[in-house]
């Protein structure tokens, strides 16, 4: 982030408790002491540098800016940046429009976020209207019968409308696991249906060690109880995406069907769309097999109509289908 040509500002996302305010305190301190930039805190509930006269330890040499009333903290967000030349500005529970809105004249000026906003995953971000605009915010355009044709959809799809305020998402799903999304291109692939690629980064509960993969983006992925990724999703880790394959991939030959407790193994096959294993497996008649022994159709992610993979896709109906 520091090494770009021009700052390259970072937002973290996730759920309350997760330890979203620990990590921005430590991001200040190391910024101003071991990096030796100009930091500016916004602290509006005196969470990340205390609600004492004199700055908390913990945030160095960083400079500490309270809001005396949360409902202007925009206002002292665009006075950080007029009166005090910071080179980074860092803003805890981003959450009203107004305030999103402040994020993004400030970018604009040429100065470096880190801010943290409440949520799970992207996709609450681009359903949100009141902060979407921190990814470029999401706009409804009509294409011709021509560019509709071309891309496969309706006339009518969704995209992103500007530049996001924040080039770099991280999704804080545990304090052992952090995805990291590139949003512009996350955005765009997700609106399209499509998975984009992430870089996950997991800790090892007994060596403490760092582990970094990259690897194709999915809302549903877990830890296991040690806080490890899956062991099939690693081994499919790097594995790069060819768009240009024809005909459907096919299931590993050792394949034997899904284990007893549900569908999730389907989300974690990486060397094969989730599309493809659903036609094969109804081919090879497990779904009616899973049927028989739940009494009832498994539940998937993402509903597809395997009847209109089969017929090609030219029935209509296969326009909800997350496209390879």
């Amino acid at each position: 982030l520091l090494e770009a040509e021009k700052p390259c500002s970072m937002l973290l996302l996730g759920r309350p408790g997760v330890g979203k305010t620990t990590v921005v305190r430590e991001i200040a301190r190391v910024l101003a002491d071991e990096l030796h930039k100009r930091v500016v805190i916004v602290d509006t509930s005196n969470e990340i540098g205390g609600d004492g006269d004199i700055p908390h330890p913990a945030i160095g040499n960083a400079r500490r800016m309270q809001v005396p009333d949360p409902s202007k903290q925009h206002n002292v967000m665009v006075e950080a940046v007029e009166n005090h030349m910071p080179e980074v500005v860092i803003i805890d529970e981003i959450g009203t429009e107004a305030e999103a809105l402040a994020c993004r004249t400030i970018a604009e000026r040429g100065v470096m976020l880190v801010g943290t906003a409440h949520g799970q995953v992207i996709e609450n971000l681009m359903k949100n209207p009141t902060l979407s605009d921190l990814i470029g915010g999401i706009q409804t355009v009509t294409l011709s019968d021509d560019e509709a044709r071309n891309r496969g959809t309706q006339k009518s799809v969704q995209e992103r409308k500007a530049p996001p305020t924040f080039p770099v998402l991280i999704e804080m799903r545990e304090r052992t696991k952090w995805i990291t999304h590139w949003v512009q291109e996350s955005t765009d692939a997700l609106l399209q249906g499509a998975q984009p690629f992430v870089q996950v980064r997991t800790r090892d509960a007994k060596s403490f060690k760092v582990i970094m993969e990259t690897r194709l983006y999915d809302t549903s992925d877990e830890a296991s109880d040690d806080g490890k990724v899956y062991k099939s999703v690693k081994g499919n880790a790097v594995k790069s995406f060819d768009n240009s394959r024809k005909g459907p991939a096919e299931l590993p030959t050792d394949f034997s069907g899904p284990p007893t407790g549900g569908f999730e193994w389907a989300e974690r096959i990486r060397d094969i769309s989730e599309k493809d294993a659903l036609q094969q497996l109804a081919e090879q008649g497990v779904l009616g097999k899973q049927q028989k022994q739940n009494g009832r159709r498994p539940q998937t992610r993402q509903r597809y109509n395997v009847s209109s993979v089969n017929n090609g896709g030219r029935n209509g109906k296969s326009g909800n289908s997350r496209r390879d």
